[in-house]
């Protein structure tokens, strides 16, 4: 249902911004609607608003051409007048004749306004009726449902306008720069990148998402004594110590990147590895988006809404009656039991299946 505005958008349209100001995860399932804005109107210059996070994600993106990074640095009062000032000042520099906004929020609401975009659409937002809706020229009520991929309520938005890519999953396109900074990179870690690699990334922005320690040193173990492949261990570098302690207890073999890829080089080791495991969590996307296999560990949060999807990605997740609560641990915790009571060989037996056929590639092409 579309509540304001027109339902079509004149195919002369020049200049357009698609503002994403979610997680990285969400920017990777946002980029399908950048390929269909590109599909349809190839002649226009098309930038994206994403937080700085994720600013390397767009600029390695063959149909963006360019990005607007948000950054979250502190300031006082009087700088951050000063500092916005100058930022819509620099909006307003691009002339954009359309703004589309995946996300609900008051920043992604105020950016198209006050950056003085003619045409800015939104989806409908039931707590943003005081003003946020108010910001918008068009709005639409697609309420997003709880059995409903992510990615193709983002897309609904742009469909709601016979707007539609030719390819609805996520995909990235990797630089060879960064495939060849990612090399440079197994080389200097002393990796032997002629091997499959396995990539594990075990941490997330939210506890109550994560497996325990004790379980990722068994399963990393099981992997090495059944397969011997090189293990890679990725993540931010707040989590290279918590990620020290998996790769101490695992022994030879398995290799601790964390704090040591940017997002853009992240994709880049995820395309030169043979699988991804790990939570509900940034790499996740990267890894199907990218065209890795995955295994991947969901607590609480639904993989109906977030995990990948196609028959080269697994999913392994508690049978318990509550799951997925979609709360932020049990009861609001912090803390899931779904995961603390998730063995091991749940989680290895997924990881053999995947593991297991690529093996035997690996026999056959030798």
């Amino acid at each position: 249902m579309q509540m304001k505005g027109s339902s079509t958008i004149p195919e002369d349209v020049k200049h357009i911004l698609l503002l994403q100001l979610g997680d990285i995860g969400d920017v990777v399932l946002s980029l399908p609607c950048l390929r269909a804005l590109r599909e349809q109107f190839p002649q226009a210059r098309l930038m994206v608003a994403v937080r700085e996070k994720a600013k390397e994600l767009i600029e390695d993106c063959p149909w963006a051409d360019g990005v607007i990074a948000i950054g979250s640095e502190k300031r006082s009062f009087l700088q951050e007048l000063i500092c916005q000032k100058r930022f819509f000042s620099y909006v307003k520099g691009y002339h954009f004749d359309l703004s589309i906004n995946l996300r609900l929020g008051d920043r992604s609401a105020l950016l198209p306004f006050l950056g003085g975009i003619r045409q800015r659409i939104s989806f409908f937002d039931p707590e943003g009726r005081l003003w946020r809706n108010r910001l918008s020229t068009h709005l639409n009520n697609l309420e997003y449902k709880t059995d409903q991929y992510v990615g193709d309520y983002y897309l609904s938005l742009l469909e709601a306008y016979n707007i539609k890519p030719t390819d609805p999953r996520p995909r990235m396109e990797v630089p060879m720069g960064r495939i060849i900074e990612a090399d440079s990179l197994f080389s200097g870690a002393g990796i032997p990148s002629k091997e499959p690699l396995v990539v594990l990334q075990p941490f997330s922005l939210w506890r109550y998402k994560e497996w325990t320690t004790a379980n990722y040193i068994e399963l990393v173990r099981r992997i090495k004594t059944d397969f011997g492949f090189p293990v890679l261990i990725v993540g931010a570098a707040e989590e290279k110590n918590r990620a020290s302690s998996i790769a101490e207890g695992c022994g030879p073999g398995v290799y601790n990147l964390t704090g040591r890829t940017s997002i853009g080089l992240l994709s880049a080791v995820l395309k030169r590895s043979s699988l991804f495991i790990g939570v509900d969590s940034a790499g996740m996307h990267i890894a199907a988006a990218v065209g890795t296999p995955t295994v991947t560990i969901f607590g609480p949060s639904s993989p109906v809404s977030w995990a990948p999807r196609g028959s080269g990605h697994r999913v392994v997740q508690s049978r318990l009656p509550c799951v997925p609560c979609r709360q932020k641990g049990c009861a609001g915790s912090e803390q899931s039991r779904c995961l603390e009571e998730l063995p091991v060989s749940e989680v290895m037996a997924a990881v053999a299946s995947q593991l297991g056929n690529l093996s035997q590639q690996v026999v056959y092409t030798s």
